[in-house]
């Protein structure tokens, strides 16, 4: 429809029909299909959510009285995944649920899961941001090393990282291996090694490790995220 028809009202109601600038009688709308239009200043003012609060049945402001062109145009990050799968947070011992939403085969948000029997949809600051835990850039992909004395990090192959730690804690064991104390009493510990577990280690992973080095004879085991 023509702007021309929106702005003979609030012109006469004013008393100034001729002098009412052309930037005021005419104001650019999106509308909900997204295109761009002029629209006079009757409409331009019914546009305001709070003219349409006090004159419509949305009476609280918390329904289409609130809503404007661009938020109609507003889509949820959701819509747009190619599939979801369910998951577990990976921060502390609770397990709360979550929903991975993936497009092209990239993770697009996380959020709760609401068929989750423990957490029933809700998630923690740290579990609600979990996403940024595996899509940031300057996260840390690869296994940096420095070696003992040196001023540069270097990248190392996996295995050949996890060989040098098993290589090191075997070492350890052996020059701090403690049979019998003082008196004779049987301890079958080291006390050359030691172990922090971080709030990203989940309930199997924290068994795994207790067995392990239980079996090496640590008795230093602790995890800075116990509930």
């Amino acid at each position: 429809m023509a702007p021309a028809v929106f702005k003979t009202d609030v012109a006469e109601q004013l008393g100034q029909a001729g002098s009412i600038p052309v930037r005021l009688r005419q104001r650019l709308r999106i509308d909900p299909e997204g295109n761009r239009r002029l629209v006079g200043v009757r409409q331009w003012i019914e546009m305001w959510p709070v003219v349409r609060q006090a004159t419509g049945p949305d009476r609280t402001g918390r329904g289409d009285a609130a809503k404007s062109g661009r938020s109609q145009q507003l889509r949820p990050r959701t819509s747009e995944a190619d599939r979801v799968v369910q998951s577990i947070c990976p921060y502390c011992a609770v397990g709360c649920g979550q929903r991975i939403f993936v497009k092209d085969e990239k993770i697009i948000q996380i959020e709760g899961d609401p068929d989750s029997p423990i957490s029933l949809g809700k998630l923690c600051p740290k579990g609600a941001a979990s996403k940024q835990l595996v899509t940031r850039p300057d996260r840390v992909t690869k296994v940096r090393y420095r070696r003992p004395g040196g001023t540069e990090w270097e990248d190392l192959d996996l295995d050949r990282a996890m060989h040098m730690i098993a290589d090191r804690v075997l070492d350890t064991r052996r020059r701090t291996w403690q049979e019998t104390d003082a008196e004779g009493r049987l301890l079958r510990r080291t006390m050359g090694i030691a172990h922090l577990g971080g709030a990203t280690l989940d309930n199997e992973e924290n068994y795994l490790i207790k067995k392990l080095y239980t079996a090496l004879g640590a008795i230093q085991v602790e995890n800075q995220a116990r509930l």
